[in-house]
């Protein structure tokens, strides 16, 4: 694909999942039809033609926004070359609503580790070496359903829960996969909005089925 929508660069440290703590630079691309209630960058769904800007503009807005611009792979891998982190995220939107296999290939080739987190509901095209991080939504406004592919394809499941319902989603997800698929990835729960009664029940949950717990620490520390 020669142009990627952008919403969003920025650096920080990873708060989420395997690459916790982590220094890497956030792409977050712009376009997602997944609807999410609890979707905290419900910016970043919309192609919205008023909202279009240049490149410049979209890197200097520091903070969310509806301001979104099409670049392209050169643009974005000098641009990143000027920070330090050498760990890029892309996350969205729905980043896999794009082919990104040149755009991986092109920040491996300069030095760049790569992870996409995605929703698990478009084909994953990305870099061999990408990991992939698939938090699945289920049941979500916009009807879509989570790819077995995708799934396949996760180096890392990471779910949100808030109650014992998610937890079954998760069951119902795992067993269309082989044993040895899922053995192969770490699952994580991922408590949504930090409630109590979903965090104790992503704890108690992982203790007892040997998952891992993604407690989005970048919220804790207030930071983007």
């Amino acid at each position: 694909m020669s142009q990627l929508p952008l919403n969003e660069i920025f650096e920080s440290i990873q708060g989420e999942g395997s690459f916790t703590g982590a220094p890497s630079i956030f792409v977050r691309l712009q376009g997602c039809p997944v609807g999410c209630a609890w979707c905290d960058t419900k910016h970043s769904w919309y192609l919205d033609e008023k909202y279009q800007t240049t490149f410049n503009e979209v890197v200097a807005k520091g903070g969310d926004g509806e301001s979104w611009c099409n670049t392209t792979v050169d643009e974005m891998v000098e641009h990143l070359l000027g920070y330090k982190a050498r760990h890029v995220v892309i996350s969205g939107g729905e980043p896999c609503l794009y082919d990104l296999r040149d755009f991986c290939a092109a920040l491996e080739a300069n030095g760049f580790t790569v992870q996409l987190e995605t929703s698990g509901t478009f084909e994953v095209k990305v870099s061999d070496n990408t990991h992939v991080t698939v938090s699945p939504k289920v049941a979500m406004k916009g009807g879509y359903e989570i790819l077995d592919s995708a799934l396949i394809r996760a180096d890392e499941i990471k779910h949100p829960v808030a109650m014992t319902r998610h937890i079954e989603e998760l069951d119902a997800l795992l067993a269309r996969l082989t044993p040895q698929q899922v053995a192969a990835k770490k699952i994580y729960l991922q408590p949504i909005s930090q409630q109590k009664r979903a965090t104790q029940l992503a704890i108690d949950t992982c203790i007892e089925r040997n998952w891992w717990l993604s407690i989005q620490t970048h919220k804790y520390l207030a930071i983007q």
